[in-house]
């Protein structure tokens, strides 16, 4: 079994460092874009609706992930309550927004993370991790203490300060960002945010810089890498072709999940065009534009 890097980290003392100067985000809160310098340190409450600790709605092995994650027993999937993006169709609207939960402590994490492994479960995958960086990186010395030496996955939004970002450089293994939205407007109307495109695009870059490409193991499982996912929206072709041009210029050995498995959901009344699925013939099309540029690594 391969020695993960956060592990060498633990033993250097840098991510004792690390995990401090993450926590010290907290008083004034920047971990993400939004910067809602509210004092987290203090339990206050930002736009994530996180406080000083991490909110869990639920854990254990998900045979829905791209299946280099999944294999036979699964991924590790931790899914974390509250978001930074919050859109307004998110299909786990329950979680992001509604805050779905419950609140646990460093050790506590860590012994999911602990209990994910003892299962055979191929990797820890966390799931909205941007607002809960810090602790995340507490429970990991009481984990590595422990035994855990499972590839770890940062699935998020990518709405990711890249301040923080640079902080998990050598701790997460597999980075596995959706990007949405291309156009400013769109990520105003769905997600309240302008910068998003912008934001969203160097995170991704960043992502890249410090794992490269997807790299498999020899029973095809991911060990280190980026994967893409872009989530489909109904009559939103333009915004696709945009998103996968710039995965294809990452990189075109990116392995890339366009996923068509958007329904209407969430708070959507007043936009007409999330109101429906998507079809079949937007996706094939997806999928061909990302051949045209030179993309070949889909799910």
């Amino acid at each position: 079994m391969e020695k993960r890097r956060y592990i060498e980290l633990y033993k250097s003392g840098e991510l004792k460092k690390r995990i401090e100067k993450s926590i010290s985000m907290l008083e004034f809160c920047k971990l993400c874009p939004r910067k809602c310098k509210v004092n987290r340190l203090n339990d206050e409450r930002g736009f994530c609706g996180a406080g000083r600790f991490a909110l869990l709605a639920s854990y254990g092995p998900h045979m829905g992930e791209e299946f280099p994650l999944v294999g036979k027993n699964g991924s590790g999937t931790i899914f974390v309550g509250g978001c930074n993006l919050k859109c307004i169709f998110c299909q786990n609207y329950e979680i992001s927004h509604v805050m779905y939960g419950e609140e646990v402590e460093a050790k506590q994490l860590a012994q999911i993370m602990l209990k994910l492994q003892t299962i055979q479960c191929h990797n820890i995958n966390i799931v909205t991790p941007t607002h809960i960086v810090p602790q995340i990186l507490e429970a990991l010395p009481f984990a590595i203490e422990q035994g855990l030496n499972l590839p770890l996955i940062y699935n998020s939004s990518a709405y990711d300060n890249k301040e923080v970002l640079e902080l998990l450089d050598g701790i997460f293994d597999i980075y596995m960002p959706d990007f949405k939205f291309w156009d400013s407007t769109m990520a105003t109307q769905f997600a309240g945010t302008e910068n998003y495109p912008f934001i969203a695009q160097n995170s991704i870059k960043e992502m890249h810089r410090q794992v490269g490409d997807l790299m498999l193991d020899e029973n095809g499982l991911a060990e280190r890498g980026l994967i893409v996912r872009h989530l489909l929206l109904p009559d939103d072709m333009e915004n696709t072709k945009k998103i996968v041009k710039f995965f294809s210029s990452i990189s075109t050995h990116t392995y890339v999940n366009i996923m068509d498995q958007y329904k209407p959901y969430g708070n959507i009344e007043g936009f007409p065009s999330l109101a429906k699925k998507i079809t079949s013939a937007e996706f094939n099309n997806a999928v061909e534009f990302a051949k045209e540029k030179g993309l070949y690594r889909f799910l």
